[in-house]
């Protein structure tokens, strides 16, 4: 779903090493069509393409696709060209491994290994290199690397578990956009698990198609949110962007040939609950909407399902710590 949008501390842990390289940080934000003072409030959250832009603007500037997080750059065009290295390999277990042996004569890149286990493929990311206090650009090249290898076989790969060699964060709730699945925290290794089957698929794409796929990525990649085959991703599936006639959470577990009580535990362990989802969605259709001056706020409130416009106040502000009116003033 394009309003899917993204949280501010992306924002802030993405503009972190180009801060430390000298650049402006609010003049980047505004280039990007991000307002800075969004950032002055944590739960404030931007649309994926502001994100795109912002990360675009970085790499340009740097000339890094690292975004100074690592010790030495890796200049803008290296993904690319790592792409037209793989592109003509025949299985996914060849092009993931010809990349991994690529950024491996970098000296100093963030180490990428693919390994197997059993039935298992293991995609794991050594940080011991970065520079990196938020854990951004590892997450970032787990999610690039997942979802470009997706792309080279056509198909989602299945995430069986995601694993994080630290504590879970404050925003561990965004985790399910960026690895759907099972998620670990305090592991031994940062790694994405899936089923090794896919290793042995054939790539579907070539380089027509990778020129078209270059034009947006990788920034596309990481502004693009994925519920992916997580449950939380199908419920909001489920639930649909007409918030006046959402099913109850009876209906949803119907749907999902599940029971109301296994339904609630599962969304438990996912780290989230059915009116969390709900106030989620709500809060990203509000943003999409604000952003493009189509509707009024009152007109906004009443497709969000809200009686009074007072109500959509209380409502936006306790999700972004922002009224909708002064939301949509800082996006212009």
């Amino acid at each position: 779903m394009r309003e899917r949008t993204i949280a501010s501390h992306f924002v802030c842990a993405a503009l972190r090493g180009g801060v430390r390289q000298g650049l402006d940080g609010a003049a980047l934000l505004r280039q990007a069509g991000i307002q800075p003072a969004l950032l002055d409030e944590p739960r404030a959250r931007i649309a994926p393409e502001q994100f795109a832009r912002l990360m675009q603007l970085l790499w340009e500037r740097l000339d890094d696709e690292y975004l100074g997080l690592a010790r030495l750059r890796s200049r803008r065009g290296t993904f690319a060209m790592m792409c037209h290295a793989i592109i003509h390999c025949r299985t996914l277990d060849k092009a993931l491994s010809r990349g991994a042996l690529f950024y491996g004569l970098f000296p100093e890149a963030p180490r990428i290994r693919l390994e197997r286990e059993g039935d298992w493929a293991r995609l794991s990311v050594d940080d011991a290199s970065l520079w990196d206090p938020d854990h951004f650009l590892l997450e970032s090249l787990l999610v690039i690397w997942h979802r470009l290898g997706s792309w080279l076989i056509g198909q989602r790969i299945r995430l069986e578990q995601a694993r994080f060699a630290y504590a879970a964060p404050a925003h561990a709730g965004e985790y399910a956009l960026l690895f759907p699945g099972p998620r670990r925290f305090d592991a031994d290794a940062n790694c994405l698990l899936f089923h090794a089957r896919y290793l042995t698929m054939p790539l579907l794409q070539d380089e027509r198609t990778l020129k078209h796929f270059l034009e947006r990525s990788p920034a596309d990649l990481l502004a693009r949110p994925d519920g992916g085959d997580s449950l939380t991703g199908q419920i909001r599936r489920l639930l649909g962007r007409d918030c006046r006639h959402w099913p109850d959470l009876d209906g949803i577990a119907r749907q999902l040939h599940l029971s109301p009580p296994t339904l609630r535990r599962h969304l438990r362990e996912e780290g989230s609950s059915f009116q969390e989802l709900k106030d989620q969605l709500r809060c990203d259709l509000a943003i999409y909407q604000l952003g493009r001056d189509e509707l009024s706020i009152q007109a906004i409130a009443e497709q969000l399902g809200f009686s009074e416009p007072s109500a959509f106040h209380r409502a936006f502000k306790k999700w972004t710590g922002l009224t909708p009116g002064a939301y949509r003033a800082q996006e212009h």
